[in-house]
């Protein structure tokens, strides 16, 4: 039998078309959805079995016997579209999985909703997805880090296509949720080239290997042909408290992305290509700095700067200029001889206001960028089948390249400090971090049938790159020989992953048996590349490189050392810089029997060796009821793992980390093999463990066209890797100097956890009338994770009393409280002939202020952000969408100005909002508008 393009239409019973609809070649994996308008196509010969199934309607099975195939659903048993995670049988739906699979149509959301980023579209759509913009928290501002029922980002697992996904070279060192985690990059995939998402909420390291504690997401991407899709979207913050406060309009965006497929050969072979581009201005939501700005010593450099007098002499030991300078200025009078130490007593003082005055300022030039960073980026992806015979043996393969350019600013360094080097920064000066991030993947494979057997040999490449050029910034040790901008060196991390997966499915065993199992081989390389040698150095007064501890670094006018290195971000250095690799091999086994028509049984065991830290052996068992025709009951059981990342393994550097007070701190990141860890006591890192059970039920109710799925969860995980607080000490003094810092942080095993949770979503599909479709969809997750037993510290740590280091207070909030443990999610779907109102309803649970300072833990309140769009399909080709996400412009509670301890986590006006605990961002009201046209 000859394999041919099968196409169609899809309606309802109502004759409106259906989009979203599966069609699935019975039997296998190969299947499609339909679009916005029901038309679907598809590869099968005349003989095969096409199945149709959709939410709210009777599957339907039907025989090719053409080229054209219509169909018209008629209105009766719910049922979702079959999935390709969770269950390796060919035929199983989402409701009848053992474990909790959501199927998310990313069409009808890019078509209507406001995100365009997949983050943010997972953020608003599913409940136990949590992501959002980070500020002033260095690359984290660029990548956003994601989490799945409250667990780490690096506990998610992201599959494309079934194949796994390498994960982004940045690990989170400073101030968010996730800290100490390596996720992956999702931004780097454009919308465009998706299809669908499935969202398994289980733990499924069995099945799939090391990170899929919580669950995984599987990407499935577009197979279109013969159709453009182009979708211009455009939008900025219309809110009350834009440009720092005052109102108005800011963090304004454009995303232009297109989508086009072609037919290959006359066997349903395809290619589909996705690009996109995306811009978004940066933003502020700081009113003004509230905190001193400039002392009396400042004043004299203002007089001596008025009088073009050179302001680095004012910093040597002659101070004639300094007494001269002071009197004109009428700090001391006039022809004084008061000497330096004299001098710095009384220059000490502030006098902020005066100067603000003298030289036309105001406090707001002082603000830092706290809100959005900016982002300029381009993404490209393709995806490609090419049938190769008559039996179903088919090449594929997926790749894809994004480049994103950052830019987000740190603290403002203010003139009255020692880091800044005011001959160069007269009235300081708010440094900027430029990134540059490149991802690049490439997949092939070849798929068939051997001996009745389903064959899949796959290579998945992937390579995640982040350097930094630093901007607007100086290093203050080397005074007036510093540039203002440094290659502050990056980092790159390298995956390539060897699948063999076999399968076969007897439908005479039992009441069918599908047998799988599988072989996987993979690399991993995590390099750190070094900047250049100001970025990382600090500097003798006379220009020299400090490599000795008798060496005195440069000083400021008061004695005070200066700092080395860019400021806001020093550059890794040579003693950073290292290429380290690990290889992985693992094999797996899966059997999957439907004992009777109404119960089934899965076993999975997978075998996995490190080459850096040995074996593990997971299993996992899931069963499903059929308690009634309409009601399923399922359960899971399961254990899993996660090894340390390369990246957390490897990672050293030194940072400038703010704390709660916004207090500069050079915070130096050592390996768990280092001297300074050595001498702490801190152990070497091992793998993280989980056992985890869920327990839930599927209940279809036909009369009301409903769905509800309800699913309770609890996972423990022991030994999880977490990013300590910061060591001191004379111990370690040597070897903080030799790298510039002043503490000292690590990635260890600390803690054992323990997370537990409720699921539901519920979807209702309803005609209304001869040409109205409601839609609803109401989900819901509440969540709780927790450390539990002892802090798993070592007998010298404890010795030493510094356990609480070791795993400190701001650490278990950020674990328990620092992301909403609640999220419920209404959205309402209706369609008018021609029109189209897109409302959705987001309730966020309270979060917590994550702090070491017990008193200031402030917790903010639940909030409920609601998204409203409208869309008009002018014609067959172009449909306009006008609306707003957080319509009512609601913001997280403010951070209290006076708290328990009479003191504020606001740093002196920085921060109103918490950077610290995360809701849905500070944005405030977005409204946009999007063009999107379908040419066919």
């Amino acid at each position: 039998m000859m394999a041919q393009e099968v196409s169609g239409n899809v309606v309802d019973d109502t004759s409106q078309p259906l989009p979203g609809v599966s069609v699935v070649l019975k039997g296998t994996t190969q299947g499609t959805t339909t679009d916005f308008d029901g038309n679907y196509s598809i590869t099968a010969s005349n003989g095969n079995i096409l199945v149709f199934s959709y939410v709210g309607y009777e599957t339907q099975e039907i025989r090719v016997s053409g080229t054209t195939l219509n169909v018209t659903m008629q209105s009766g048993v719910s049922l979702s579209e079959v999935v390709l995670i969770g269950s390796r049988n060919p035929s199983r739906v989402a409701v009848d999985t053992p474990v909790p699979v959501d199927v998310i149509d990313i069409t009808e959301l890019t078509a209507q909703g406001p995100q365009v980023n997949l983050n943010q579209i997972l953020n608003f759509v599913a409940p136990s997805f949590t992501s959002n913009t980070q500020t002033i928290s260095d690359g984290t501002d660029h990548i956003d880090p994601a989490s799945l029922r409250g667990l780490g980002p690096d506990q998610v697992l992201v599959l494309i296509n079934g194949k796994r996904r390498h994960n982004s070279s940045l690990v989170n060192v400073n101030g968010t949720f996730g800290r100490g985690s390596v996720g992956t990059d999702l931004n780097a995939i454009p919308s465009g080239a998706i299809k669908r998402l499935e969202v398994l909420r289980d733990g499924a390291a069995a099945q799939y290997g090391s990170d899929a504690i919580a669950g995984v997401i599987n990407i499935v991407l577009n197979t279109n042909v013969n159709e453009l899709t182009l979708n211009v979207t455009t939008g900025a913050n219309f809110t009350k408290n834009a440009n720092d406060q005052t109102g108005g309009v800011d963090g304004e965006t454009v995303n232009i992305s297109a989508n086009y497929g072609l037919p290959i050969g006359t066997n349903g072979g395809f290619i589909n290509f996705t690009g996109d581009f995306d811009f978004r201005e940066d933003y502020g939501r700081m009113k003004e700095w509230e905190g001193n700005v400039f002392n009396l010593y400042n004043t004299v450099e203002r007089f001596a700067n008025n009088d073009d007098y050179d302001l680095t002499q004012l910093l040597d030991e002659n101070v004639d200029d300094v007494n001269f300078y002071a009197g004109q200025a009428g700090i001391i009078p006039t022809g004084s001889s008061f000497t330096k130490p004299e001098l710095q007593t009384i220059l000490s003082g502030d006098n902020t206001d005066a100067e603000l005055a003298a030289r036309g300022l105001v406090r707001s030039d002082f603000n830092m960028r706290v809100g959005q960073s900016e982002v300029r980026g381009g993404r490209f992806f393709a995806n490609l089948s090419l049938p190769l015979d008559d039996n179903g043996t088919e090449l594929y393969s997926f790749a894809g390249t994004s480049s994103r350019k950052g830019n987000s600013a740190g603290f403002y360094r203010l003139p009255n400090q020692s880091r800044t080097y005011t001959p160069a920064y007269i009235n300081g000066f708010l440094p900027e971090i430029n990134s540059t991030i490149t991802d690049k993947s490439f997949a092939v494979g070849i798929k068939g049938k051997i001996n009745n057997w389903n064959v899949d040999l796959s290579n998945t490449w992937g390579r995640n790159a982040f350097l930094y050029t630093i901007g607007n910034t100086f290093n203050a040790s080397f005074q007036k020989a510093s540039p203002t901008t440094f290659d502050a060196g990056g980092f790159n991390f390298m995956q390539n992953t060897v699948n063999l997966d076999v399968s076969q499915f007897y439908d005479d065993i039992l009441k069918g048996l599908n047998v799988a199992f599988g072989a996987e081989y993979r690399l991993e390389n995590y390099e750190i590349e070094a900047g250049e040698e100001a970025s990382y150095s600090r500097y003798t007064a006379e220009g020299q490189v400090i490599t000795l501890a008798t060496q005195e670094a440069a000083q400021d006018f008061f004695g005070a050392s200066r700092p080395g290195g860019s400021q806001v971000f020093p550059g890794f250095s040579p003693n950073n810089e290292l290429s380290r690799g690990r290889s992985s091999i693992a094999g797996y086994f899966d059997l999957e029997a439907d004992f009777s028509e109404t119960f089934l049984a899965s076993f999975a065991t997978r075998f996995e060796n490190y080459s850096d830290f040995g074996s593990t052996i997971n299993f996992k068992l899931a069963t499903l009821l059929k308690a009634g025709e309409n009601l399923n009951i399922r359960a899971a059981l399961n254990t899993g793992f996660r090894a340390p990342s390369l990246h957390q393994l490897n990672f050293n550097s030194t940072s400038t980390i703010f704390d709660q007070n916004g207090n500069p701190v050079e915070v130096g990141t050592f390996a768990n093999d280092s001297r300074v860890a050595e001498i702490l006591g801190i152990p070497e890192l091992k793998e993280e463990t989980s056992q985890s059970i869920s327990l839930g039920l599927t209940a279809k109710l036909p009369d009301a066209n409903m769905t509800i799925t309800v699913d309770g969860y609890f996972v423990g995980i022991d030994d999880r890797v977490v990013y300590t607080g910061q060591f001191g000490g004379d111990a370690i003094a040597a070897e903080l100097a030799q790298a510039n810092a002043s503490a000292a942080s690590f990635f260890a095993n600390a803690i054992d956890t323990e997370s537990k949770g409720v699921d539901i979503v519920i979807t209702h599909k309803a005609n209304i009338g001869t040409n109205m479709r409601l839609k609803s969809d109401l989900s819901g997750t509440l969540s709780k994770t927790k450390q539990v037993g002892r802090i798993n510290a070592s007998q010298v740590l404890e010795d030493a009393g510094l356990v609480g280091t070791y795993f400190p207070e701001d650490s278990r909030v950020y674990l328990e409280e620092a992301v909403p443990r609640t999220k419920l999610n209404l959205t309402n779907n209706l369609t008018v002939d021609k029109f189209n109102v897109f409302l959705r309803n987001v309730y966020f649970g309270e979060v917590t202020e994550a702090t070491t300072n017990v008193d200031r833990q402030q917790v903010f309140g639940t909030k409920l952000v609601t998204d409203l769009s409208f869309g008009y399909k002018a014609s067959e080709s172009l449909t306009l969408t006008v609306g707003a996400n957080n319509l009512f412009d609601i913001y997280p509670d403010r951070a209290a100005q006076v708290l328990a301890d009479g003191g504020t986590n606001r740093s002196s006006g920085r921060f109103d909002w918490s950077r610290r605990a995360q809701q849905f961002g500070i944005g405030g009201r977005f409204l946009f508008a999007r063009l999107s046209f379908k040419l066919k």
